[in-house]
């Protein structure tokens, strides 16, 4: 029986796909499964015996991923099943900086009681008037799922769309639309256009990208779109370049003391996920991703191990391998179980990075021996008898 924890809510539609072998637990300590939206799990102690952890979401800045890692528990995300909710957001977010609908909105809940109110709108509209998208360029930084659907839906919109990603998946080339113009750096969608929305995750080498000298580089009046992660921009030299008349709207999903309540910044609180749909999607994604490495010790949307994908074990034995990517470490598991006379009738290894993953199908159950031997073999982090 397999236990899991949730550490935030997390939607039924989900939670129902567990089967019987799975068990709810309230206790961290004794989980082998967690499922996670936005709770830290930084300072939390994590036992040995934990197999993994799922964030339903894309985002995974709040998981111990190193720490994970050496721990043998691998880190799943939800690319992709909250990219709707958020693409449609975004471009409410133009919609918001290119015309006053909030500025509009709130002038008739302050002229509610004015009996000519239909007479005075015609005077006071002049004031809320603004620009169209059709015919503006967007600039998409970063086409993963995201980014695709947002590029997709501006071209729909009769927008010019211009995509960076060095990157790019062959998923995401082969559903991005042809009209879709790509250019080989970021300099490029600065330079060039009139929208320029984020959607790259936020990492050593991304954070602060949208810097100063980036944001001196962009078009005079630009509206600049960050539903990723709010570091990513420099937003002290964002408020700057408002304040200056630099650029004409700044639009972000992440509340924080800078952009709160400043000039030019249209900010909304962390709503690009939120619909009942994306977090139905995300719950969907997550557990399905646990029975699966559970049950089969299949990695699909790993974030600290890599992908690795045997199917549905029919043979009589099946073990999992997370371990460090050193050299020889696969001549070492053949050797101990051609020692204990157990055939391997396949196998898959995956690396990433300083990471690797094993799945060995046995034409006989791993013996306790055999186990506790592939455990003390240098690199080697966690073994697990699948079946």
């Amino acid at each position: 029986m397999a236990k899991y924890t949730c550490l935030n809510p997390i939607a039924a539609c989900g939670l129902d796909l567990f089967p019987d072998t799975f068990e709810k637990t309230d206790d961290l300590a004794s989980s082998d499964v967690v499922l996670v939206r936005s709770a830290a799990m930084h300072d939390l102690e994590l036992p040995d015996s934990m197999l993994a952890v799922a964030r339903a979401g894309a985002g995974v800045n709040n998981i111990p991923l190193d720490k994970c890692a050496e721990k043998g528990i691998v880190v799943f995300n939800t690319p992709g099943a909250n990219a709707n909710g958020v693409k449609e957001l975004v471009i409410a977010g133009m919609l918001l900086a290119c015309r006053d609908i909030a500025g509009g909105m709130n002038w008739v809940k302050e002229n509610k009681d004015d009996a000519g109110i239909a007479k005075s709108t015609e005077k006071a509209k002049k004031a809320f008037a603004g620009t169209e998208l059709m015919g503006k360029t967007l600039g998409v930084i970063g086409l993963g799922a995201i980014g695709v659907r947002l590029a997709n839906a501006a071209v729909d919109l009769g927008m010019k769309v211009l995509g960076y990603d060095p990157y790019l998946s062959l998923n995401s080339a082969w559903n991005v639309s042809t009209q879709v113009k790509h250019v080989l750096s970021a300099d490029e969608i600065y330079k060039e256009c009139d929208f320029i929305s984020i959607h790259v995750p936020l990492m050593d080498s991304t954070k602060g990208m949208i810097s100063r000298e980036a944001i001196a580089s962009m078009k005079d009046n630009a509206v600049v779109l960050n539903f990723a992660r709010d570091t990513l921009v420099d937003e002290e030299a964002m408020v700057e370049a408002l304040a200056a008349g630099k650029i004409r709207k700044y639009v972000v999903d992440f509340p924080n003391p800078t952009t709160a309540g400043a000039e030019g910044c249209i900010v909304t609180p962390h709503l690009g996920a939120s619909t009942a749909e994306s977090e139905d999607n995300c719950a969907i994604m997550a557990v399905n991703e646990l029975i699966d490495y559970v049950e089969n010790g299949n990695i699909t949307h790993s974030v600290n191990y890599p992908d690795c994908n045997m199917g549905v074990c029919k043979g009589a034995g099946r073990i999992a391998i997370c371990h460090r990517n050193v050299k020889n470490t696969i001549s070492q598991y053949t050797a101990v179980c051609g020692d204990a006379g157990i055939n391997i009738s396949d196998m898959t290894n995956k690396s990433r990075g300083e990471y690797a993953y094993s799945i060995l199908d046995l034409d006989a159950p791993a013996t306790a021996e055999v186990i506790e031997k592939l455990s003390g073999i240098e690199g080697v982090l966690k073994v697990r008898v699948v079946k």
